[in-house]
């Protein structure tokens, strides 16, 4: 009989509830590092043997040296099998602990590749993979040689930031420039990137011993970074099935991320096409499953539940035994998500029987559509985000600092 493993989640988010109690239903042991603050969140108890709660630091960091003691302490007793990071911000946690412990999975070198956004975007290059341009801020000259090769608008990106958070858009190299002088101590924390108009892409999945064996394509009706900073609706909606588009992003994310060393993980990755060129560039990618409640997008579309089946595949990989993927339904669905005025927005007016998830959170509405029909879903996202403008819909400033 297969001894029971214990697995160590760590989350800075509230999220991940799937992937727990597909973890604890597999038959493991599951513990779970989060903020002290996250302690009354809906968390699914019943999936995990032991919370560890963590005073952040001002800057909402963790003090890596009390959790190592912490865990030595835990680990005299308890053993860990395998150490999971369910948030963009957890991944260098994640690598810290499996390397202190020598703990199997994703040490700090490719852990960088996931998070660190210079790193990324160094590596992609060196991998013959598109990217747009753009340089580290070490050096003034390399940051003038970038800035006359490549001509304006630019982005200026923190390195390891998650979602559209922290980045500028500058237009002149003079803005360029006081943006980074503003910065100060901190500009070798940013890149500056050029701006590529263009459409956004995601491409969601899953790695399983090194090879992806699943992947999602969908777009993005409203570029992420114009949401956080317009205060735009957010809406996504999967691409055409087996189409031009579709081939050109999964062969694009098959080859990042054989190239960044993806062993056996979610993912999230995101690709720009460019207006100018039609090409597709890579802008970033991830080791965890996408945020905004994409999971339950592309759950509607394909059948498959992004933290479930990566709970199932880490669970068979640390037991040595087989993963299987379900089979994958082939089918649309679109996403919308808005900041709401109203407290519990009523949602009762949107009723059209292709609604298969609505978002449960104050001063949220946010909704899931599936069709066969591509065309359908579309009809639905435009509808609906006439709906939420009109009835709904408020914006708030894009946040310095991540929110909890």
């Amino acid at each position: 009989m297969t001894p029971t493993l214990t697995f160590l989640c760590i989350s800075t988010y509230f999220k991940g509830n799937d992937f727990l109690k597909a973890l604890k239903d597999a038959g493991n042991r599951v513990f779970l590092i989060t903020a002290k603050k996250l302690e009354n969140k809906p968390w699914v108890r019943e999936a995990v043997d032991e919370f560890f709660y963590v005073e952040e630091g001002e800057d909402g960091a963790y003090n890596m040296n009390e959790i190592i003691t912490g865990l030595a302490y835990v680990m005299r007793t308890r053993p860990i099998d395998r150490v999971v990071a369910l948030d963009d911000f957890d991944v260098e946690k994640a690598a810290h602990i499996r390397e202190y412990f020598r703990i199997p999975g994703m040490g700090q070198t490719t852990g960088r590749y996931f998070r660190d956004k210079l790193a990324m975007r160094t590596k992609a290059l060196e991998s013959g993979i598109l990217v747009p341009g753009f340089s580290a801020l070490f050096n003034d000259d390399q940051v003038n040689r970038f800035i006359e090769k490549y001509p304006g608008p630019w982005m200026i990106k923190p390195r390891s930031e998650a979602s559209a958070l922290g980045i500028q858009k500058l237009s002149t190299a003079e803005e360029l420039w006081n943006t980074i002088h503003e910065l100060g101590d901190k500009r070798h924390a940013y890149l500056v990137e050029q701006y590529k108009p263009g459409d956004v892409y995601h491409v969601d999945s899953i790695s399983y011993n090194g090879i992806v064996i699943f992947s999602w394509n969908s777009k993005y009706l409203a570029p992420p970074f114009d949401v956080a900073h317009g205060g735009g609706i957010f809406r996504s909606v999967t691409v055409p099935l087996d189409s031009s588009e579709e081939h050109a992003l999964q062969t694009l994310a098959v080859d990042l991320l054989k190239a960044f060393g993806l062993k056996h993980s979610a993912s999230h990755t995101e690709v720009i096409r460019c207006h100018d060129d039609g090409k597709y560039y890579f802008l970033e990618t991830s080791s965890r499953v996408g945020g905004a409640h994409l999971s339950e997008m592309v759950d509607a579309a394909s059948g498959i539940n992004l933290w479930k089946e990566w709970a199932r595949m880490e669970t068979a990989e640390a037991k040595g035994e087989n993963y299987k993927l379900p089979p994958v339904r082939k089918e649309y669905s679109g996403i919308i998500i808005s900041l709401a005025r109203q407290e519990w927005p009523d949602l009762s007016v949107f009723n059209d029987p292709e609604i298969v998830w609505r978002m449960n959170e104050p001063h949220h509405v946010g909704l899931v559509v599936r069709s066969k029909s591509r065309d359908k879903v579309l009809e639905l996202m435009d509808k609906y985000a006439a709906i939420v403008q009109k009835k709904y819909h408020a914006s708030a400033p894009a946040p310095k600092k991540p929110a909890h």
